[in-house]
């Protein structure tokens, strides 16, 4: 029998070097189990945007820019009006949600070194996308802006082993006066506990 060949059950032979020149059979209990893992990417709710940002680096570091504005209007979000800018502080482990506005819109950063579980969950009836949920991680090597429309529940959890930092500009000044206040909650297991465990597998 020739060098890197071996036999197969059924009297064949197969090539052991790693080249694909044929499937291999696998045994019924792990038939039974098996997927192919799915990299198409999730759907994306209607209204929610994912900007890529460019980050510039040298030998003395890195800078990202996350805005141009003029007279609040962010050039790479149509439409979006920055009235107000927020630095907020998770964290490891914990989890804040669900947030939800009905008139204002939430533009997010997270910091490349920092890694948070962001969960959407759109709550709009009649929309087109009604129920659905969107799970994905900001930060972790990479800079993006995330616009998050009104009547689209919002969260997150610190899954790094630092504090995790989120910049987040609104188009809605806060206003705690009853009636105006636009800073609504919902539990933080509205999607079951289970939304903020890591996928295994």
């Amino acid at each position: 029998m020739p060098r890197n060949v071996a036999p197969d059950p059924d009297g064949s032979n197969h090539d052991v070097t790693g080249r694909p020149d044929r499937l291999v059979t696998i045994n019924d209990q792990a038939k039974a189990a098996f997927s192919v893992q799915d990299y198409g990417g999730s759907e994306r709710i209607d209204g929610v945007e994912i900007v890529e940002l460019k980050r510039f680096n040298d030998d003395g570091g890195a800078i990202t820019e996350l805005a141009r504005l003029s007279a609040g209007q962010h050039a790479q979000l149509e439409g979006f009006e920055c009235r107000q800018m927020n630095y907020s502080e998770m964290e490891p482990g914990v989890v804040k949600a669900f947030h939800m506005h009905h008139r204002q819109t939430d533009v997010w950063y997270v910091p490349p070194c920092d890694r948070l579980l962001l969960v959407l969950h759109d709550c709009r009836k009649g929309s087109s996308t009604e129920g659905l949920t969107m799970r994905f991680v900001l930060g972790d090597g990479k800079d993006r802006l995330v616009r998050i429309p009104p009547g689209v529940a919002h969260g997150a959890r610190n899954i790094g082993q630092a504090t995790g930092r989120i910049i987040y500009m609104v188009d809605v000044q806060f206003d705690p006066t009853p009636g105006e206040c636009d800073e609504g909650r919902l539990p933080w297991d509205h999607l079951g506990a289970d939304i903020w465990e890591i996928v295994r597998g």
